[in-house]
Order: C-alpha cells, then structure tokens, then sequence
C-alpha cells in the first residue's frame, strides 16, 4: 500500500527543483494549506500537483476566480496525469480574506495509484501514491555526456530565442537537475513534458530532450530564415 498524499489539480507540469507560486482561493485548498503550516512533524510540508489531462473548462473557471458548483469541479482518475510532483512550502502569506499567496518548490516525484473519495465541496483530493526514484544509470558516464550535449542544444535553443540576452549564468552540474531545468523551461507542449516528467531515469530523460531541443531549434531558425506564415509552422501549443 502506497503513501497517501494531499493532490492540487493544476493545468502545469511541476519538476523536482523548480519553484511555483500559488494563488489559493478554493476553500478546500485553503484548508490543506491551513493544515500543512499547523502541522508539527518533522520534514518538509508538502501536497502532490498533479497535471489535469482533461476539464479545461472547469480549470478555466477555477483559475478566474469563480466559485463553480461542486458538480463542476469533480476530478476523477481519467482527468488525471498518473506522474506527478510534490510541492514544498516554502513561503506563506496570508491575505485579509483567508486566501494564500505560497511559494512552493517541487521535491519528489510520484505515480497516482488511486484516488482518495472525498466530498468534492468540503475536502481536498488525496491520492494513494508510490514514490519514482531516477533509476540508476548502468552505462556508467552516459548521463554524464548526455548532459552536455543536453546543455549545447539548450543554449543553442535559447540563443535563437533570446538572441539579445545572457542566458544560463548558473548551470546545474547534476545531470538530473539540469534535466529538470530544460524540461520546465522549454517551450514545450504539456504531454511532452509529461513525458519528461514520467521518464524512468535521467538518461532517458536527457535523451528525450535532445531530440526536442534539436526539433525546436530547427523550427526557431526555419523561423528566422525563411519568410512564411508561422501558421506553416505551427504545432499544439503548451498552455503552461
């Protein structure tokens, strides 16, 4: 049997390491953030984001502002990503109304293996979880040089982008925090970054990102080089 954690829904893919502030309205949510900052266990205090696949509609109204009825906002397994992130808090401030404005950092990486029951108007989502550890690299310095090839084609890629700016002043030497950085960073679409989220291990991870970065420098220059409509170039957008 699996862990059980607390769940935010969000329409973003969050990476060990990488931060994410966070306007809390939703009463339910008001209250995990309520019962993290009261709670007086060791370790860090933590809920798991997990990526809506589908209900852009209900996402839409959450993200207004709106207080759509609980009907509305039912999260069910299929709505779902099955990999996550947990999100430490890191900073809370409390607004005159009982809002939250939190910083959180991703931490740990998980898999849904079921969803809590709960009474979508007064509780928060749970989810029983197993924890997804990078799997250990058996070719040795694979990840290693992946990471610096990694690291060319991502300054390459951001070159094209931001050809006006310094970019990359401070570079993570570990091979899975760069792997992270390029696979929020990236303009990429949000099952892409799933991907790279779910990705057994670093390697494949680094690899992955490789193929992408060489596809999304391809299109940048095609961009820059040749007078067409971008719609000729267009693709799916990520909404994160």
């Amino acid at each position: 049997m699996g862990d059980v954690l607390p769940v935010f829904p969000l329409g973003t893919v969050l990476f060990p390491g990488l931060v994410l502030p966070l306007h809390i309205f939703e009463e339910r949510y008001r209250t995990l953030v309520r019962e993290l900052v009261a709670d007086t266990a060791d370790g860090p205090h933590e809920f798991g984001v997990v990526t809506l696949r589908r209900g852009a509609e209900v996402l839409n109204a959450i993200e207004s502002g709106d207080d759509p009825a609980p009907e509305e906002v039912q999260i069910t397994a299929g709505s779902l990503y099955e990999v996550g992130c947990t999100a430490e808090l890191r900073q809370v401030t409390e607004l005159p109304d009982g809002r939250f404005d939190i910083v959180t950092v991703g931490r740990r990486r998980f898999r849904v293996l079921r969803l809590g029951q709960g009474t979508p108007a007064t509780a928060y989502l749970t989810a029983e979880v197993e924890w997804l550890d990078d799997a250990e690299d058996d070719a040795g310095d694979t990840a290693e040089i992946l990471a610096a090839r990694v690291l060319a084609a991502f300054r390459a890629y951001l070159d094209l982008l931001r050809p006006e700016t310094e970019v990359l002043d401070q570079v993570p030497d570990d091979p899975t925090v760069l792997s992270h950085l390029v696979a929020a960073t990236t303009q990429l679409t949000t099952e892409e970054r799933q991907l790279l989220l779910a990705a057994p291990d670093t390697t494949t991870r680094l690899r992955t990102e490789l193929k992408l970065l060489n596809r999304e420098a391809g299109l940048l220059a095609r961009v820059r080089a040749v007078p067409v409509p971008l719609s000729d170039l267009a693709r799916p957008a990520s909404p994160n």
